[in-house]
């Protein structure tokens, strides 16, 4: 007879997304969780990443609310000397693994069953076939919608004849030789990463070709630093950012003026990027990439052939002995938007634009303490993941409408701010306090831009196409008010 394990929440996936929504629905209610994961210990992708993966922003406001992440360190070394430290993959491994150890398990309120597949209510065992039916009292919670791709799960989407040498990222750190040249392949984080990995070693770039089908709009993460030490550029940033969105002719015009405040990095000053993924970068690391000069901009590649790259708009001959690396992988793949709540389910998405944590740590507040889903999903409307620059715009239009309706909701706002993985509110808080004049001076300039800028956001998007139909991710903005500054103008 097939075992029956019963629980009030069934989760699906023990990802960050998760792992922070578990971990709040364990401080605020005396839930009972069944986690399901395919890993045999939870961190989602961060299993698959890549041995030099680091986190893109601050560690400092990553994982659970209930347990911290690194020690609030300013890295002295290294390209992202000057900043808060990041985390590195196997540091986020080991962290969540710590967390379900001596925080979920001991609990007694939480069962993990790591290497199970999950379908239709049953969970079955990768190792021995066995399965269990899981029944959910309350909820059953999907935390696969935002699941991430990396190349050491999925393969190349291009064909490969004989005689080439195609690797995933994580190979690199097992190369036994060094091969004629390293031709990478892609134009997102993974890429940058790969290419700032190799250069960091000592790789002349001259013997790098780098095929980028598209560029991408980087976030200067200097700007990214939720602590007091780094107020004035973290709000000056905030600043910038709206005063260049009141004074935008068009979406093309506001990355400019975004780069040119330093919100906004690209590799290429002469080639304007199509693409926006939330990926940050150090100024450390824009100086590296931009030494290497073997760009290949011909569309993707089709095939790979020895000697040679069959793209979308030529060839090109590549040095015999070239290892190319597959840096391809969607990341988040770009889907559109479900109800987060929805009868006996729960579907965990951002409701920030790029903030897993946040995202999942505050509809676990929500579930335990808003009484029915129509409030929850009042409270809770999901952010799509950016995929190109016109996306950033509908990003702010979907957080302002949900920030603002948080406005009326005192305890959310007190939790909000307490919160280990949002930091940004705290630090608005303290610099009101500080009695800084320079902080006072860019509040004011905050809270004059705002509202300006809000609504030329919402004109923008418009005039670009976006929000014209019932379709869009961003239909029937309205924005009209002066707000007060806060985590919502930052990631």
């Amino acid at each position: 007879m097939q075992q029956v394990l019963t629980a009030d929440y069934v989760v699906i996936g023990a990802g960050a997304t998760t792992m922070a929504f578990v971990d709040t629905l364990l401080t605020e209610t005396d839930a009972s969780v069944i986690i399901v994961d395919r890993h045999h210990r939870p961190g989602g992708h961060w299993n698959d990443a890549y041995p030099f993966v680091r986190l893109h922003s601050p560690a400092c406001f990553y994982g659970v609310n209930s347990a911290p992440l690194g020690q609030n360190r300013t890295d002295q070394t290294g390209l992202n000397r000057g900043n808060l430290e990041l985390a590195s993959g196997a540091e986020i491994v080991a962290y969540f693994d710590d967390v379900m150890r001596h925080r979920f398990l001991p609990s007694g309120r939480v069962t993990f069953l790591p290497r199970h597949d999950y379908a239709d209510g049953v969970a079955t065992s990768l190792l021995t076939g066995e399965t269990l039916r899981l029944i959910a009292r309350k909820k059953l919670v999907d935390g696969t919608y935002a699941q991430t791709e990396t190349p050491a799960t999925h393969p190349p989407r291009f064909d490969l004849t004989a005689g080439v040498r195609c690797i995933p990222p994580g190979d690199l750190v097992r190369l036994d030789h060094a091969p004629g040249d390293f031709v990478i392949i892609g134009g997102g984080k993974t890429a940058i990463d790969a290419v700032l990995y190799l250069l960091e070693n000592g790789t002349n770039p001259d013997r790098i070709l780098w095929v980028r089908p598209r560029d991408a709009w980087l976030i200067n993460r200097r700007n990214l630093q939720p602590l007091p030490d780094f107020a004035e550029p973290c709000i000056g940033g905030s600043v910038a950012e709206m005063e260049a969105a009141r004074d935008a002719t068009s979406v093309e015009d506001l990355f400019l003026r975004l780069e040119a405040t330093g919100e906004m990095f690209r590799i290429d000053p002469a080639i304007t990027p199509t693409m926006y993924h939330c990926a940050t970068v150090s100024e450390h690391e824009i100086t590296e990439l931009r030494r290497v000069k073997r760009v290949v901009r011909q569309g993707r590649v089709r095939r790979i052939e020895p000697g040679k790259l069959v793209l979308d708009h030529g060839d090109i001959a590549t040095a015999a002995g070239a290892i190319h690396v597959n840096c391809t992988s969607r990341g988040v793949p770009a889907r559109g938007a479900d109800p987060i709540f929805q009868p006996a389910k729960i579907v965990l998405q951002f409701v920030h634009s790029c903030w897993p944590c946040f995202s999942g740590a505050l509809i676990g507040w929500l579930e335990a303490n808003r009484p029915d889903d129509a409030t929850r999903n009042h409270l809770a409307q999901p952010v799509p993941m950016v995929e190109v620059p016109l996306d950033w715009l509908c990003s702010k239009l979907l957080e302002e409408r949900t920030t603002s309706a948080w406005e009326s909701e005192p305890d959310l706002l007190a939790w909000k701010e307490a919160a280990r993985v949002e930091r940004f509110s705290s630090l608005w808080s303290w610099a009101e306090t500080s009695g800084n004049p320079t902080l006072a001076a860019l509040i004011d300039r905050f809270m004059a831009a705002y509202g300006p800028a809000l609504k030329r956001i919402g004109t923008l998007y418009r005039d670009a196409g976006g929000g014209s139909d019932n379709h869009s991710p961003c239909p029937g903005f309205g924005i009209d008010r002066r707000k007060k500054g806060g985590f919502h103008v930052r990631h």
